[in-house]
């Protein structure tokens, strides 16, 4: 069956065709490391996740990259303000490796809490220093970068196109688009593949223009070139991405080998808050641990997430959220009833379910359109371990673990004592330690034991 992907690139959907016959090539931006990841942020990775179970599905074997970045990403996404991993290292007094070690660990744990498959490489950007250095250097002798007093610079005026992923008028952007910091640059969209440390600087590391360290986007150029070649298959990432990283990723390549690197190019959405963004301003700013302790288990987020489409913005409530818990209950209850069923199908219903399915998912990933193929299985009136079958083969997709008995703590805690445990998180956020004791007696009063893990608050009737 054809296998179709909207393509950033060629701003098109388009029928998918490999580099090689049997193995897909997959690089994805992976997290910087600094801070907690969001919901936001894993919304983006369900959706690679997907990605990658939809084209094992279709009997694809893959190699997927993964970089972490844990030194050069700027605080303003460009070339101005400090490094995003030496901020947080000041604001939380540890060393940029105890925030990188710190933060690299939490973000693994919330993959493994929502049943994402993790990539066959994963890669920090601390351990390939020579390999990005090396590629700054073939830009250098190349005529694409240009060394300042502060920085080595790629020179967008040697492309023929620059940009040519997000579809940006440059003559329109500059009217106070964007500040040039640097007045030493030859163009103001020229950015920064390498940078000159000053001499307090935390990381930094030997080259020929002196002490210095990388600049955000070389790291991506540098580490997919080592472990994908100099074209692959699918880049992923955010649709934040796409104005700077990818497309300054884009040109190094187009320096260094004159190819751009991914055929396809593939970008999820924002996730929006009851509308609108999420920010630590309006306190709106949500985690995987957030959702555990309300009583959410991880795999509600990720169904809820099929309820929209990757390229459009998913709206993200907790009367949402309580839905999606309602749903996965069912959708577990639905496989075991088929499980235990003896009813008897006909194998041709069984072949236009999965034909359908099957379309859904080779139509750009459509999880909202295969979600609905689900349903009708489960709903079936004639329960057969045919269709629990199917379900789990469907779940080779998805990814919500439905022969597991995962039963909600949600429903098993009264609203009264989340509500509760809530206030308790609230008063241990602003340090009020006596509040949070009383609201702990009070809950244990009420018949609950409540325990502080680094996992989290857990809850257990007693």
């Amino acid at each position: 069956m054809k296998l179709f992907f909207y393509n950033t690139l060629t701003r098109k959907k388009e029928e998918f065709q490999p580099i090689e016959e049997e193995e897909v090539k997959i690089y994805s931006c992976g997290p910087t490391v600094y801070k907690d990841a969001t919901i936001g942020n894993m919304r983006t990775n369900i959706f690679q996740d997907v990605l990658r179970r939809v084209l094992a599905y279709n009997g694809y074997q893959i190699k997927h990259v993964m970089n972490i970045t844990d030194v050069g990403h700027l605080v303003s996404d460009g070339d101005e303000g400090e490094d995003k991993m030496l901020k947080s290292a000041r604001e939380e007094h540890k060393t940029p490796l105890e925030i990188a070690n710190h933060y690299t660990q939490l973000f693994f744990e919330d993959l493994t809490s929502l049943n994402i498959q993790t990539p066959e490489v994963v890669c920090k950007a601390t351990e390939h220093i020579k390999e990005m250095l090396a590629y700054v250097e073939e830009l250098v002798e190349k005529g694409y970068a240009y060394e300042t007093s502060t920085a080595i610079y790629f020179d967008i005026s040697k492309l023929e196109q620059y940009p040519v992923l997000s579809n940006l008028n440059l003559e329109e952007q500059k009217a106070g688009a964007r500040i040039e910091v640097d007045p030493e640059k030859r163009n103001p969209y020229d950015f920064a593949v390498w940078i000159k440390a000053p001499e307090n600087h935390l990381m930094k590391w030997d080259s020929p223009w002196g002490p210095s360290y990388p600049g955000w986007h070389i790291e991506c150029s540098a580490m997919g070139r080592k472990y994908l070649g100099e074209q692959f298959d699918i880049h992923t990432g955010g649709i934040d991405l796409v104005p700077t990283h990818h497309e300054n990723e884009i040109a190094q390549s187009k320096g260094v080998c004159g190819k751009i690197p991914a055929n396809y190019w593939m970008h999820g959405e924002y996730l929006l808050i009851n509308g609108g963004k999420m920010s630590k301003s309006l306190g709106n700013v949500y985690r995987i641990q957030d959702l555990i302790e309300k009583g959410y288990h991880p795999l509600v987020y990720k169904l809820f997430s099929y309820s929209c489409h990757y390229k459009n913005k998913l709206n993200f409530t907790w009367e949402g959220i309580q839905a999606a818990a309602k749903s996965l209950e069912r959708l577990k209850n639905g496989y075991q009833a088929h499980l235990e069923g003896k009813d008897e199908i006909a194998d041709t219903m069984v072949n236009e379910y999965e034909e359908r399915f099957h379309q859904a998912i080779n139509d750009d990933l459509n999880m909202p359109l295969a979600m609905g193929v689900v349903w009708e299985v489960v709903r079936n009136e004639k329960k057969s371990p045919m269709l629990a079958k199917l379900l789990l083969k469907f779940d080779s997709v998805l990814g919500l673990e439905i022969e597991k008995e995962t039963k909600q703590d949600k429903e098993e805690i009264p609203q009264e004592i989340l509500d509760l445990v809530e206030e308790r998180k609230q008063a241990r956020k602003n340090k009020d330690w006596a509040k949070s004791d009383e609201l702990r007696d009070v809950i244990q009063q009420k018949g609950y034991d409540i325990k502080d893990t680094k996992e989290g608050t857990e809850i257990k009737k007693k």
